[in-house]
């Protein structure tokens, strides 16, 4: 009996990857995230699977289902949003089956990141505008940030934040980013990423939080800061230059 931690993706049904869906469809149990996971994902489970919205469960009830499939000697297909690495809560999942000697394994998923740079038109690393993207988040009802890694110490990178889990605590983010970035600085926020009702706002770090609001959006929600995300005339990379050489192309 396994456990396969499955990252969904963002949220279009079409977005999981192949072995993902695949697992989903041969698993005879399928635990999923009910709040942030489409019912078009858990549609590829078997007809006859035991399907669980685990959204209003704890985490022992959540390891108490795991524990009946495996006495029962069935799969799990353990279904988390984006990419299960980020934001997923799997390691104390991970704890508990390997203290109940339960295999598992991690299917990888398309990350909200990346479906709203698509959703954007764009690409997130340009050359002289940003090469570095850090992922993060804010702490708000959530467990704490550690030392060093507060959103005002992170700002001081001038890289391009991609920040989650904080449209509700925009006061505070723009607040701890304005010093490093100026109040001009371009934010996009991204609703739902690949979602049928998915919505974009665009504006600066002075402006982001009253358009945030007049849209009514309070959740599922992806922050991104950065100069990069008004550069239409960023430097063109080496690679495709003609006079570039490489072990693939060794002449102009």
């Amino acid at each position: 009996m396994t456990v396969h931690f499955i990252g969904a993706g963002p949220g279009a049904a079409d977005l999981i990857t192949l072995r993902g869906r695949d697992l989903i469809v041969g698993c005879p149990v399928c635990l999923y995230a009910g709040s942030l996971v489409p019912i078009g994902i858990v549609a590829f489970a078997p007809k006859d699977a035991r399907v669980i919205d685990t959204a209003p469960m704890n985490l022992d009830q959540i390891m108490a289902e795991i524990d009946q499939a495996h006495g029962r000697g069935e799969d799990v297909a353990r279904v988390h949003s984006g990419d299960p690495s980020l934001y997923g809560a799997i390691g104390e999942q991970i704890r508990r089956l390997k203290q109940m000697d339960i295999d598992y394994t991690i299917t990888p998923g398309v990350p909200a990141f990346a479906a709203s740079a698509a959703a954007l038109g764009m690409e997130l690393t340009l050359p002289d505008v940003s090469q570095t993207i850090i992922l993060t988040r804010t702490a708000m009802k959530s467990s704490a940030m550690p030392p060093g890694e507060e959103l005002a110490e992170l700002g001081r990178s001038g890289a391009t934040l991609a920040i989650h889990l904080s449209v509700r605590n925009l006061r505070q983010v723009c607040r701890d980013l304005i010093p490093h970035y100026g109040a001009d600085c371009p934010v996009a926020l991204v609703y739902r990423a690949s979602w049928p009702d998915q919505e974009i706002i665009r504006g600066t770090l002075s402006d982001i939080r009253a358009k945030t609001r007049a849209a009514k959006l309070t959740r599922t929600a992806l922050v991104l800061v950065g100069y990069v995300l008004d550069s239409n005339e960023a430097t063109d990379s080496r690679l495709y230059a003609p006079d570039h050489r490489h072990i693939l192309r060794t002449q102009g």
